[in-house]
């Protein structure tokens, strides 16, 4: 059976600020929705589900996050994940210019959660808390410069 990744949902708890955040780090919207009824409660397994949502992809076209925010039932504010939890971990992303790319987060109260590392002189790469608590990993391909 082929598969395909498809893309990475993650629900927030301000859509026009986790937006903001990533369409400023080089990502695009490619459409916005609001989704509700009989379909979407059965496919997600809530009765009553409506939710708001938005659709934004990587510069590369390969790369797809679908971002909610959920309207009903009421969203369940959890405590931020930690990077050794069971469960998503984090969302990743190549970035030519890694500085450049903490001065985007930065601009958004987003800053790293210890320090920049480098990997054998390959990578330089951070985790940020992202809106919502969302972990996010940036990574500067070292070889490429």
């Amino acid at each position: 059976m082929p598969i395909q990744l498809e893309n990475v949902a993650i629900a927030v708890r301000d859509l026009e600020a986790a937006v903001a955040f990533f369409t400023d780090l080089g990502l695009t919207v490619l459409g916005r929705n609001t989704v509700s009824g009989a379909w979407a409660d059965t496919a997600v397994g809530l009765d009553g589900n409506h939710a708001k949502l938005a659709l934004l992809q990587t510069p590369d076209g390969q790369g797809r996050v679908e971002l909610f925010e959920y309207l009903h039932p009421a969203a369940i504010e959890t405590g931020p994940t930690q990077p050794h939890e069971i469960g998503m971990h984090r969302i990743a992303f190549s970035v030519d210019d890694l500085d450049a790319g903490l001065e985007v987060a930065a601009r958004h109260g987003c800053h790293p959660l210890r320090g920049v590392a480098t990997y054998e002189d390959v990578y330089r790469l951070t985790y940020v808390r992202g809106p919502s608590g969302i972990l996010v990993m940036l990574a500067q391909d070292l070889r490429r410069a």
